[in-house]
């Protein structure tokens, strides 16, 4: 046993993935070596290091875009074609790692802060009460939210009733200023694979488009929601922000250039004309006006680009 195969083998020996026999001639080793002793003191020092960065705990947006990009490539991922796509050479694998001190590092330093991370929010998640059983979740923790089943609204009430799931289910009531029951309605408004629930979100969340979160998720629905329906009332409540918010402004002209409903663009076409003297808006108008294949949409944007003042 030599010096070379000490520093190579010495973070297995820190993390006690060294077979005994081989451990206990590790340590006679480095009792007899200065310099392996030191090699051994940085790896120790290092692990501590390690130990001690608390994992960062990902953003609401970045989750909700997550989530929502890997429910569409499940939507149209393709079948599996047997078996032989999933073989793994784990002989290969065990080779590379023993040849390769640092990935041997790396793999460690990655399993210990996954499960450091998976166990906080596994807790979090729970919320386990005094009894043991899982207590109400006052303020809901987003990563830990699996899906929404229902949304109910009191009649002549602003008292709302979410059905959501975690790691079990759970329930939250209360009314549409608790940011809690907001929190939900975004989650749901941006990743439930239930149409009915995303249309019922938002038909919530439409009561508050002041809001920056909620404009922000209405924005998100106009964009992205393959369900016309919540398109149209996304695109509904926005409509009074058109001349003020850019983002909305934005987002209407992408509608109008590109949403596959043709209701959609119409109804787009009938927000932005309030803002045509607008240079972005215009120059949408022009394009559509030269060569769009909507009859309707092309004829219309022509007869506002004759309305619009030409601009100095």
């Amino acid at each position: 046993m030599n010096c070379d195969w000490i520093k190579e083998n010495a973070a297995l020996y820190v993390y006690e993935e060294l077979p005994d026999d081989q451990r206990h001639e590790f340590e006679q080793h480095v009792e007899r070596c200065a310099e392996c002793k030191r090699e051994l003191a940085a790896v120790n020092e290092f692990k501590v290091t390690m130990a001690a960065v608390s994992p960062a705990e990902p953003s609401p947006n970045l989750l909700a875009g997550a989530r929502m990009k890997l429910q569409e490539a499940l939507e149209t991922a393709s079948q599996s074609h047997g078996w032989s796509r999933f073989a793994f050479d784990f002989a290969g694998w065990l080779t590379q790692v023993k040849l390769s001190p640092a990935l041997t590092v790396a793999l460690l330093i990655f399993g210990f802060g996954a499960g450091t991370m998976a166990t906080y929010s596994y807790l979090i998640g729970r919320g386990a009460g005094p009894s043991g059983t899982v207590a109400g979740v006052n303020q809901p923790n987003e990563a830990a939210i699996a899906g929404i089943r229902n949304i109910v609204q009191e009649p002549n009430s602003n008292k709302v009733q979410i059905n959501y799931d975690t790691l079990t289910p759970a329930q939250k009531e209360g009314s549409l200023d608790d940011p809690a029951i907001q929190q939900l309605l975004l989650f749901a408004a941006r990743n439930n694979t239930n149409s009915g629930n995303r249309i019922d979100a938002v038909s919530l969340l439409v009561q508050k488009p002041e809001d920056s979160k909620v404009r922000e998720a209405l924005v998100y629905a106009l964009r992205y929601d393959k369900n016309v329906g919540v398109r149209l009332k996304a695109l509904e409540a926005l409509r009074p922000y058109v001349k003020e918010d850019v983002r909305v402004r934005d987002a209407m002209l992408e509608a109008l250039m590109g949403d596959a409903n043709p209701g959609v663009r119409a109804q787009a076409l009938g927000v932005v004309k309030n803002v045509r003297q607008d240079a972005s808006v215009r120059a949408v108008l022009m394009q559509l006006a030269d060569k769009d294949t909507n009859v309707f949409i092309k004829n219309e944007s022509k007869r506002l680009l004759a309305q619009t003042p030409e601009m100095d």
